[in-house]
């Protein structure tokens, strides 16, 4: 693996988790818990917290249950990204985003024995589970890791 993958890689999993936190420290000083501030018509600031995990699973673990899981996925996405192609960038991304959103909502339920929610999109009859932003980049790395799965696949059919 060269140094300036991995230096990119560290840069970024550090951006994630500094850009993360500094929200979360914002939305938690600065507003009431399950205060709603609205942004746009379908788009608000909602502070809670999360126990769980994605859409509140598996609260019953509790902290030390869920910290062992996230050290146990961070590792073994490292693990995927350190054996992964150096030439599949994209891919390589979507792990790194995946452990700087998994990192910044470790540090969360490490410190504070939940994880700071704030982000919601909502229809007057319909609202999506409250979410922030370490949790974006995780799904945005998903994303490219299937897409860029997607791309190899069709590429390697086609023997291109």
């Amino acid at each position: 693996m060269s140094q300036r993958a991995t230096l990119w890689s560290v840069l970024l999993i550090v951006f994630a988790v500094t850009s993360d936190q500094y929200i979360k420290f914002l939305v938690e000083s600065g507003m009431d818990y399950n205060q709603q501030i609205d942004l746009l018509p379908f788009l608000a600031l909602y502070r809670t917290h999360n126990e769980g995990i994605a859409f509140s699973m598996l609260a019953w673990l509790h902290d030390g249950g869920l910290i062992a899981m996230t050290v146990a996925v961070i590792g073994f996405v490292a693990y995927l990204w350190w054996t992964t192609d150096a030439d599949r960038i994209i891919t390589r991304v979507g792990f790194t985003l995946i452990i700087g959103g998994a990192l910044g909502n470790l540090i969360d339920r490490s410190m504070l024995g939940y994880v700071v929610d704030y982000i919601l999109f909502h229809l007057p009859n319909w609202s999506f589970a409250v979410f922030n932003i370490a949790d974006v980049y995780i799904s945005i790395g998903a994303g490219l890791i299937i897409l860029d799965e997607i791309v190899h696949w069709k590429r390697a059919r086609s023997g291109t």
